[in-house]
């Protein structure tokens, strides 16, 4: 390997939407110590394309099928803790950021970001830095300044509400209907809410709603 390859910055595309992936490879196009090597469109084939290529970087998108940004960063960082994970996404909310910086990010771009912030971005991430958005920066911050509270008054409303539906015994799919929301939204809350409260099956779920009572009834 030549010295100028040994510098160039490896890195994975991981995002389900062609024109986004596109549009990345152009902005990174001219620049020489980067290369994208390989793409993904989903969270599973994100981590199998880590394993097989061991990239120096994978720039993560949140929503995607199969297995979201969120667990395919924790897969990540336990099977391939050497591939440092810089998040590119839409979302600015709290819970997206904390959770996603909690599953071993290194840093958080958001999409509409000019693009020389994401080539920094990409640099100082893989220098052994972090690296966050001016907005992301300020979500952070927020978090940190926030007093500690119990695991239910975590919840949002909308997660509260879903918890409930959830321990009803509805499926997402008829979650989903009955809020007016896509499966995979409620597939990512749900995710979510076990990540949150460290519960991971629906028994578990199902006690926490009946004691904090939040479960749902049938009608």
């Amino acid at each position: 390997m030549s010295k100028s390859d040994s510098n160039v910055i490896k890195i994975i595309l991981a995002d389900d939407h062609p024109i986004v992936r596109e549009g990345i490879r152009a902005r990174l196009s001219s620049q020489s110590n980067i290369k994208i090597v390989a793409e993904a469109e989903n969270g599973k084939e994100a981590v199998r394309l880590v394993q097989e290529l061991s990239p120096a970087l994978i720039l993560m998108d949140i929503n995607m099928p199969e297995m979201n940004g969120l667990e395919a960063t924790k897969a990540i960082s336990r099977v391939a803790p050497a591939t440092k994970v810089l998040v590119l996404s839409m979302h600015q909310d709290r819970e997206y950021v904390v959770e996603i910086m909690r599953s071993g990010a290194r840093g958080y771009v958001l999409k509409n970001s000019p693009p020389n912030e994401l080539i920094r971005a990409i640099e100082s991430v893989h220098s052994g830095q972090a690296f966050f958005s001016p907005a992301i920066s300020t979500v952070l911050l927020q978090e940190l300044s926030r007093p500690e509270k119990s695991a239910a008054t975590e919840l949002s409303e909308r997660e509260r509400e879903v918890l409930g539906l959830v321990a009803s015994g509805l499926s997402n799919k008829e979650i989903a209907d009955k809020l007016g929301v896509g499966v995979r939204t409620i597939e990512t809350h749900r995710e979510r809410l076990m990540r949150k409260l460290d519960i991971h099956s629906i028994a578990g779920l199902t006690k926490f709603a009946i004691t904090h009572g939040l479960l749902k009834l049938n009608n």
